[in-house]
């Protein structure tokens, strides 16, 4: 556990303060910041968003997307737009998936695009399963190591084709932070940052080079007793 910079608080809200502290922070410094979908990281969005409104400096990517319009219910890019970018006072360079594309061609296309690209920061979410960005449980996508996006198989529902940023882009990331709350994320927390590292649980296999954990004291209650550092 020594690899990660664990910042434990007393509730999910203060952990979505946290959260969005850093990533206000990185946008202030400008460089490529990649953001995650999913439901947990919304409120911290929208608190960067009135932290930082100006991401003139940013070039915004994104680690995951469903391959659905950009308008639809489960697009993570609708997610951002919504939580965060329709609140700027400046916008970023926004980076989308093209998932108008299909899976296939929308992944060589983000592939292509993130040529060069190492992220200053990028924001992770842990699944029940362990998953983090779309890169599942055993699934040979980790393995995956020449090109820097893929397309995925959703290993849990929805069950509709993804595009994911690879283990190997994700490892290059200078600043790596998972969001991670709620006692049903406590195994998966303990499996991603206690246990032996393992395909079973793709979490515990990616790190930038630093990783922040920010988690409630109901994501990190089965830590075991020394590993739960001062809160932030």
């Amino acid at each position: 556990m020594s690899d990660v910079d664990f910042r434990i608080v007393d509730t999910a809200e203060l952990a979505d303060e946290a959260a969005a502290s850093l990533i206000a922070e990185a946008a202030g410094s400008g460089g490529h910041i990649g953001l995650s979908g999913g439901s947990g990281p919304r409120q911290a969005y929208e608190r960067t968003g009135i932290l930082r409104p100006d991401w003139r400096r940013v070039d915004l990517w994104w680690v995951d997307d469903r391959v659905v319009p950009p308008a639809d219910a489960l697009s993570n890019y609708r997610l951002v737009r919504e939580s965060l970018l329709d609140g700027l006072s400046h916008e970023p360079t926004v980076h989308r998936v093209p998932t108008e594309s299909g899976p296939e061609r929308a992944a060589d296309e983000y592939d292509r695009a993130l040529a060069g690209v190492a992220l200053d920061l990028a924001v992770m979410g842990i699944g029940a399963d362990g998953h983090t960005a779309s890169l599942f449980p055993n699934a040979p996508t980790l393995e995956v190591a020449d090109r820097r996006a893929i397309t995925a198989e959703a290993g849990m529902e929805p069950f509709v084709p993804r595009v994911t940023m690879t283990r190997t882009m994700l490892s290059f990331s200078k600043v790596m932070v998972y969001l991670v709350t709620g006692e049903g994320k406590a195994r998966a927390v303990t499996r991603a940052f206690v246990d032996e590292p393992s395909p079973e649980t793709p979490a515990s296999l990616i790190r930038g080079q630093q990783t922040v954990a920010i988690l409630d004291r109901a994501a990190a209650s089965m830590l075991t007793p020394g590993s739960d550092p001062e809160g932030v």
